[in-house]
C-alpha cells in the first residue's frame, strides 16, 4: 500500500493549474445513460472515482474511449440495468445511476453505496422523490429495485418534490430522472452547488428542458428523448482552495489557474480574515502569505455557504494560526476523523458534539499518521507540508479518489514529497 512521505517547511512559489472537478464529472459521466448517442467530456480528471464509475459504465453496456484528458462515451446498447455490490461499494456517487436507467428503461437495481466513512449518507431522498415520480421501489438485500414498468409506455411521471434537507445527489438523480419523465417535476429545497449547475447545463446542452438552476426551485419539463453534446467538466473548487491554504500555511506565493473566483467565495473571504493577499483576475487566483495567519470560526453549509469539503484543511491551518477557533460541521456527522491525527502532530484540538476547538499558534511537528477519508487526507498532507520535520501518511489511496497528480503539483512549486509503495 502507497504512503507519502514529506518533508516540511518548505516554502510553495509558483503556478498550478486546477484539473477538471471530480465532483462535477462523476454525475455528467452517468448522465452518458440518458442517451443513445455519443456525449464528448473534456477537462475531465484522472482521479480513482472516475475509473470506477468508467468500469460501472463499461459493464452496464456503455461504449467509451478515452484520449488525454477527454473521454468519449455511447450508451447505445445498454445490457445490464443492475449496478452490483462489487463496482460501486467505494463510491457513493454510483447511486447516481438509479434515475438515469430507471428514466430511460423503465428498471433499474443499485447496490446501496459506500464511499468515505464521514457519516450517514441515506438515500431516502432519492428514493422518495423517484416514487413521488410513480416508480415501485423495493429495497431487498442491500439491493434498490426500481420499476415504471406498470406506468403507461414505463414512463415516469412529473411531480413536485420537496426534499427535507439539501441534497447534492438527491438533487442530481432527480433532476436527470426527470429528464425524459412525462410532463413538468419541480424539485424544492434543491441544492445550489456550482457542479449540480455544471450537470444541469451539459443535460440542456442535450435537449433537456430545465430551468432555476442555482435555486432552490428547479424546474424540468420531460422530453422524449436527449442527443449527444460536447461538454467541458469544471474546475475543481476543492481543489484550489486546498492549494490556497497550502499557501497560507507555508508562506508562500501561488497562482492557482483555470478557476473562478465567483464560485469560491466563502473560502476566499475566509483565507482573508486569516490576514493572507488574494489578487483574482479573470481566471486565477493568486495568494500570497507570510505564514503568520490569524485563526478564523467557519460553520459548514450547503453552497454558497462554508463547504463541507475544505472543513479538515481550515482545522489544520487553525491549529497552527494565533488564537482560539471554532469549526462547527453541520453537513456530516462524523467528519473530524483527521483531528486525532493532527493532534500527533501537536495540534490542540478538542470536540465536542458537531464543533471542533482548535488553540492555534502551536508548531506542527512531522508524525506517522493515517488518513480516513478523502479531505482528512488532505489536511494531513498540508500539515505535513507545514510541519517540522518528517510526516509519513498511510492509506493515501483516499488522497487518489479526488486529487489528480497531487505529490507532482506540490514538487513542480517546491514541496518535497515522495510516494513510496
Amino acid at each position: 500500500m502507497d504512503k507519502l512521505i514529506i518533508q516540511g517547511q518548505s516554502k510553495l512559489f509558483g503556478d498550478v493549474l486546477i484539473s477538471g472537478a471530480k465532483n462535477a464529472a462523476l454525475p455528467i459521466l452517468i448522465g452518458s445513460l440518458l442517451t443513445s448517442d455519443k456525449l464528448t467530456l473534456t477537462n475531465v480528471p484522472k482521479l480513482f472515482d472516475i475509473n470506477t464509475t468508467v468500469k460501472l459504465l463499461q459493464f452496464l453496456g456503455v461504449g467509451i474511449s478515452k484520449d488525454e484528458d477527454s473521454i468519449e462515451l455511447i450508451a447505445k446498447s445498454i445490457n445490464h440495468i443492475d449496478a452490483p455490490y462489487d463496482l460501486v461499494k467505494t463510491m457513493r456517487a454510483s447511486v447516481l445511476v438509479l434515475g438515469p436507467l430507471l428514466s430511460r428503461f423503465g428498471k433499474a437495481r443499485v447496490s446501496l453505496p459506500g464511499g468515505c466513512a464521514i457519516g450517514s449518507r441515506p438515500v431516502d431522498i432519492h428514493i422518495r422523490g423517484l416514487e413521488a415520480m410513480g416508480a415501485k421501489i423495493t429495497i431487498d438485500q442491500g439491493y434498490i429495485n426500481a420499476s415504471s414498468e406498470h406506468l403507461p409506455d414505463a414512463k415516469l411521471l412529473g411531480a413536485k418534490i420537496y426534499m427535507d434537507q439539501v441534497t447534492v445527489t438527491g438533487t442530481e438523480n432527480l433532476m436527470m430522472a426527470a429528464t425524459l419523465a412525462r410532463g413538468e417535476t419541480v424539485l424544492e429545497n434543491a441544492a445550489k452547488e456550482p457542479e449540480v449547475i455544471d450537470l444541469g447545463n451539459c443535460l440542456i446542452k442535450m435537449g433537456a428542458k430545465i430551468s432555476g438552476l442555482g435555486t432552490d426551485k428547479v424546474i424540468i419539463q420531460g422530453v422524449e428523448n436527449l442527443s449527444g453534446t460536447n461538454h467541458r467538466i469544471m474546475f475543481d473548487r476543492i481543489e484550489a482552495g486546498t492549494y490556497l491554504v497550502a499557501a497560507a500555511m507555508t508562506g508562500g506565493e501561488i497562482c492557482c489557474q483555470g478557476v473562478d473566483a465567483d464560485q469560491m467565495g466563502a473560502v476566499i473571504q475566509k483565507l482573508q480574515e486569516t490576514g493572507v493577499k488574494i489578487r483574482i483576475d479573470k481566471d486565477k487566483i493568486t495568494i500570497k502569505s507570510d505564514g503568520r495567519l490569524k485563526a478564523v470560526n467557519l460553520k459548514t453549509l450547503p453552497y454558497p455557504g462554508f463547504p463541507t469539503d475544505m472543513q479538515a484543511q481550515f482545522v489544520a491551518m487553525n491549529a497552527m494560526a494565533d488564537g482560539v477557533s471554532e469549526v462547527t460541521e453541520t453537513i456530516f456527522e462524523n467528519r473530524f476523523m483527521h483531528v486525532q491525527e493532527l493532534v500527533r502532530m501537536g495540534a490542540i484540538i478538542d470536540i465536542k458534539q458537531n464543533t471542533a476547538i482548535i488553540r492555534g499558534g502551536e508548531e506542527l511537528c512531522g508524525a506517522n499518521v493515517m488518513a480516513t477519508d478523502l479531505r482528512a487526507s488532505a489536511s494531513l498532507v498540508l500539515a505535513g507540508l507545514a510541519a517540522k520535520g518528517e510526516t509519513i501518511i498511510e492509506r493515501i489511496y483516499h488522497l487518489d479518489r479526488g486529487y489528480e497528480s497531487l505529490e507532482e503539483k506540490f514538487n513542480q512549486i517546491g514541496a518535497k514529497i515522495k510516494r513510496i509503495n
